[in-house]
Parts: C-alpha cells; structure tokens; sequence
C-alpha cells in the first residue's frame, strides 16, 4: 500500500477531533473513506486489507464522534450500524483487535468520551440509542480488557 494518503487523513481526524475541530474531522474521515474505496477487496493481499480494514474502522469512529458532538445523529447512526455490522460480521476478531490498539495508542477514548457524552445528555431517537450504546458497550470492554 504506497499510498497513504488514507492514513494520514485518518490520524488528521484524529488529532482535528482533539482540537474540538468537528467540520474538519468529519472532512478528514470523508476524505479517508473515498481513498479507501478505491481499493478492490479481493485484488489485495491479506496483510494490506487489514490495515485498509483498521484505517477504515478508525474512521469511521472518529466520524461518528464528530458527528454526535455537530449533532448530526442520523449520519452517526448510519456510520455506526455500518461500523457494526462490517466489524462484528467478519466474526475473524479483527474488529476487537483494531479496538484494542486504538485503546493501546490512547486514541479510543476521544471516541469513548464522545458517546457517553452523547448518550448521556441528548435526546436521542430508539435506534440512534440502540446502535450507540451498543458501540459504547463494545468500547467499555475493550477498556476493561486492557
């Protein structure tokens, strides 16, 4: 994977979500997410899909963060079922293993901090809720694993 364009956008996120920068970390995870698809899953070799499938889960985190703090709810909800769905079907173990090295780097608690947060204060709709909870859930034993 030459091109890391991707991943640089992905840690911009990151530190633009840290800085209280939400119009921008949204750009960044966007902007991410389009290079991202323009690699062809089945044309690549195991280790450079999973970390297109670690980059990809990162952003789509730290998008959703961003997205909940512009309130932007039903964009959150629609990234975080896909988040969901994407990393909790593969069943692999991947999905807890980018989990865990986001906790590792310090970087799952920005994300962490945003749902609760979230959660907490907002009046949200039955599936926004459901779907967040179930991530924070996913995020709180990940935590507590490590």
């Amino acid at each position: 994977m030459a091109d890391r364009r991707p991943e640089k956008a992905c840690e911009q996120a990151c530190e633009s979500l840290k800085q209280q920068d939400y119009e921008v970390a949204v750009k960044h995870c966007t902007e991410a997410l389009l290079s991202l698809s323009q690699y062809p899953p089945a044309h690549l070799p195991e280790p450079c899909q999973a970390q297109i499938d670690r980059i990809k889960i990162e952003t789509l985190l730290y998008r959703i963060a961003s997205f909940l703090q512009l309130k932007k709810y039903g964009q959150a909800d629609e990234d975080c079922r896909h988040v969901l769905g994407e990393g909790l079907a593969k069943g692999d173990g991947s999905f807890r293993a980018v989990l865990c090295c986001m906790h590792l780097k310090g970087k799952l608690q920005i994300v962490s901090n945003v749902l609760s947060k979230s959660l907490m204060g907002e009046s949200l709709n039955g599936m926004v809720t459901k779907d967040l909870t179930r991530l924070k859930t996913l995020l709180a034993e990940t935590e507590v694993i490590m």
